[in-house]
């Protein structure tokens, strides 16, 4: 077999075998509650352990799900999620979960995780969640207490309340840090982009589109 073919198929096998690892790669060793500090220089993919003689019980026990979060005027919902950034004992265990509390009519905006898998429980109330797949095929159902639902990694899913109750959901992701693409803020979330101020200026109310688009002789204008 010539050089060049052999350098081929050692490329071939490497990206092959890369990419069936898994997104969180298996523990060194048995535990890593993360370690930070205000001063931290140096920054790594994950988080750097704590000193083993340091590590306690305390780092693998965490309230932040047990209390409901504040809701959103506009949504009427509030997601909570913990990260081994919250919860120093997720630290390489490739877990994270959350929760969330839709009040009635309570909704959680389309959004997607880059780096997970999804799995929500409902705890309580009737919700109805649902995500697209990349052929804009829905995938929706209805959701009572006890009932379970997954979320395929990085597609577009959002689910909101159908009772006539307060609902909640917990969520657990195969990632310790699954990401959060929110839709409606990752294209017009930051005003001061250009693309965005040129995107709001093409913009045009409604009631003013004929304003615009015609002069006082019925005539339509050139340009908006």
């Amino acid at each position: 077999m010539s050089s060049p073919n052999i350098i081929f198929v050692i490329t071939i096998v490497s990206f092959i075998y890369f990419y069936s690892l898994p997104a969180n790669g298996d523990n060194l060793q048995d535990i890593c509650p993360t370690y930070t500090s205000p001063d931290q220089s140096m920054f790594v993919n994950g988080f750097p352990c704590k000193n083993p003689s340091n590590i306690s019980t305390s780092d693998f026990k965490n309230l932040l799900l047990s209390q409901k979060g504040e809701t959103d005027a506009f949504l009427r919902s509030s997601v909570t999620i913990v990260t081994a950034a919250e919860f120093p004992g997720l630290n390489t265990l490739g877990l994270s979960n959350a929760r969330t509390d839709l009040e009635v009519d309570g909704l959680v905006m389309p959004h997607t995780h880059p780096r997970s898998t999804e799995m929500i429980f409902v705890a309580k109330g009737v919700v109805i969640a649902g995500f697209i797949d990349t052929n804009s095929k829905l995938f929706q159902s209805v959701l009572r207490e006890g009932d379970v639902f997954v979320f395929p990694k990085g597609l577009l899913h959002y689910c909101l309340n159908s009772g006539f109750d307060d609902a909640l959901i917990y969520s657990f992701f195969n990632a310790q840090n699954p990401g959060v693409v929110d839709i409606s803020n990752a294209m017009f979330g930051g005003s001061e982009s250009e693309m965005v101020r040129v995107a709001l200026a093409k913009l045009v109310s409604l009631n003013r589109v004929e304003d615009v688009r015609v002069d006082d002789n019925g005539n339509l204008k050139d340009e908006l």
